[in-house]
């Protein structure tokens, strides 16, 4: 690959910052493809089986230490080198979760008939009560759909909300909990409106007040983002929940920054309605989100997609709202191992370490660069593992990039409010990393 070439796919690869100066060469595919570090069959077992030993003798008071952490991190066969900061994007898996991918995938290619195929429908429902206890549901109230945006788009085309109606909208929410809401309002007539909270919040009361004044009796749904990914603010779920329904209206929580990362008890919660990917924090594998739709309300909401299985699955709770049709049966059953390997670790060790993690990386960006901007909360109980800042004197873009090419560090750039570099530790990520990447940053001012 010529290095112009190479400078451009890594600007791609570091925020989708940088532009090809020129028509790039012909590639193959072998030019992108990175070598695996070891043998996931033979090799990452071995790996696997360590670390749940050691899972297995902490504690469930203990705090894990930096050797059990480096165990955890041993489990993701990234690129040697990497130091990879970008779980409110992509994630990698662990290696349990990939050899159960191949395995399911290598099953299929070698038996695509229905009588082989049929197996797929209890792993479905294993992988659905591993869910649905994970998150503090029941499983006829979870939909295993393809990815947050599906889910969104459930609940946003399955109201028939008109004029006289209104939605309120967090203005940090992503466009599929958004820009899709004004698209549905053209054509039906209902009114959006949205929440600005303060753009750096101190205190709970700061972010709550704007949305107690912004919903009225006509509020017939309140949706929000359970952590912002542009700014890293995490919003009180169960306390917006609760004056929403105050007043009448629904709820509902998109959870892709949050589901995987926070321990989330959707019954505490009380929302109507969650979603969530599972190829960000939750580790697992792509296409196989997650749509919560609380027994209440299963009447309340339309299905969007009408398939093969629909007089079935129309009987059966929120099993109607999945994407009927050809699924990846070997991603969705995985979904139950990714539950598996949370479940080792420990779901509340797992947000402790994120929480420290990102806690140690505003906090060792604070000390090298006095002058940085955080539009994260520096405050824990305010955020979770999204860190979004901007040193001073810095240009974003170019900063990724250099991040990416010259110190093997990836992450995503932010724009207009809330410009800057965007950075989300996880459990595969270690302290030392966190101090280097820090260090990293210093050294572009």
């Amino acid at each position: 690959m010529s290095s112009q070439n190479r400078r451009s796919f890594l600007g791609h690869m570091a925020g989708g910052f940088v532009a090809s100066a020129s028509a790039p060469a012909v590639l193959r595919a072998e030019d992108f493809l990175l070598p695996i570090t070891y043998d996931l069959a033979s090799e990452g077992r071995v790996r696997m089986d360590d670390l749940r030993t050691s899972a297995a003798r902490l504690d469930s008071w203990e705090e894990a230490d930096e050797n059990f952490w480096q165990l955890v991190k041993d489990v993701f066969p990234l690129r040697e080198g990497l130091t990879i900061m970008n779980a409110a994007n992509l994630c990698p898996s662990p290696i349990s979760v990939q050899q159960r991918v191949f395995e399911l995938t290598r099953d299929v290619d070698r038996d695509a008939s229905s009588h082989n195929r049929r197996k797929f429908g209890q792993l479905r429902e294993e992988a659905r009560a591993a869910l649905a206890n994970f998150l503090g549901a029941d499983a006829n109230e979870i939909a295993i759909v393809r990815n947050t945006s599906a889910a969104n788009a459930t609940v946003v085309n399955g109201f028939d909300f008109g004029p006289g109606d209104e939605v309120v909208l967090w203005d940090q929410n992503h466009p599929t909990n958004s820009t899709s809401w004004d698209v549905r309002a053209e054509r039906y007539g209902y009114t959006v409106k949205r929440v600005g909270t303060p753009p750096r919040p101190t205190t709970v009361q700061e972010i709550l007040d704007p949305f107690v004044e912004a919903i009225s009796e006509r509020t017939r749904l309140v949706s929000f983002s359970h952590v912002s990914n542009i700014s890293g603010v995490m919003l009180p779920a169960r306390d917006i929940v609760e004056i929403a329904h105050a007043r009448g209206a629904l709820a509902m929580v998109d959870g892709a920054q949050s589901y995987g990362c926070l321990e989330v008890d959707l019954h505490d919660i009380g929302c109507d309605f969650y979603t969530g990917s599972a190829h960000k924090w939750f580790l697992g594998p792509k296409e196989a989100g997650v749509l919560y739709v609380h027994s209440d309300v299963h009447a309340d909401l339309w299905a969007t997609h009408v398939g093969v299985g629909w007089a079935n699955a129309a009987q059966d709770g929120a099993r109607k709202f999945e994407n009927l049709g050809q699924r990846d049966d070997a991603a969705v059953s995985a979904v139950g191992t990714t539950v598996e390997f949370h479940e080792m670790i420990g779901t509340e060790r797992v947000e402790a370490r994120v929480r420290e993690l990102a806690t140690v990386l505003k906090d060792e960006l604070a000390e090298r660069l006095p002058g940085t901007r955080f539009h994260t909360p520096r405050d824990p109980s305010l955020s979770a593992g999204v860190v979004v800042f901007l040193p001073s004197g810095v240009n974003p873009r170019e900063a990724l990039d250099t991040l990416y090419t010259e110190h093997n560090i990836a992450g995503a750039g932010m724009g207009g409010d809330f410009t800057g570099i965007r950075l989300c530790p996880h459990i595969y990520n270690t302290l030392a990393e966190t101090k280097k990447v820090a260090d990293a940053v210093a050294s572009l001012v």
